[in-house]
């Protein structure tokens, strides 16, 4: 729950920073001049871009969260019992260990998005923050084909 305020915090303040800053354009807009027209419509076009990378972070979470709320209700989600650092991290190793697990899971059913979920989160905790949103992709894709 305290990541999903988070979010909407930060999804706020960017409001509050698209806005200004858009206001800022259309000032720049309104002196005429060739080259502050040209940066106004360019510091108009930022906050648009920003806004779309904001919706597309809170849809992935959101589905993503529906995912796992799917997967909880059907007992499949994964434990979290990996031994930890005194950090907190997960232990690099027995995260590896715990992939393989998961990776052979993915192979074996291809077209399940469950054992992609679990893949990814396999991905997430052994560090590797790309690979684990790409498979939570595939997961998501494979979910909205089946449902």
């Amino acid at each position: 729950m305290n990541a999903k305020r988070t979010a909407i915090l930060l999804a706020v303040v960017f409001v509050a920073y698209a806005v200004l800053l858009g206001w800022r354009g259309v000032l720049l807009i309104g002196t005429g001049d060739p080259v502050a027209v040209v940066l106004g419509i360019a510091v108009l076009i930022i906050p648009l871009l920003g806004a779309y990378l904001v919706w597309r972070e809170l849809q992935f979470g959101r589905r993503t969260e529906v995912l796992a709320r799917e997967l909880e209700t059907s007992g499949g989600l994964p434990v979290d019992d990996l031994p930890r650092r005194p950090s907190g991290r997960i232990d690099r190793a027995a995260a590896d260990e715990a992939f393989g697990k998961y990776k052979a899971e993915a192979e074996a059913a291809p077209g399940d998005w469950r054992v992609w979920f679990r893949l990814s989160t396999a991905y997430d905790a052994a560090g590797d923050r790309k690979r684990a949103r790409e498979t939570m992709r595939a997961a998501i894709s494979q979910h909205d084909q089946t449902s």
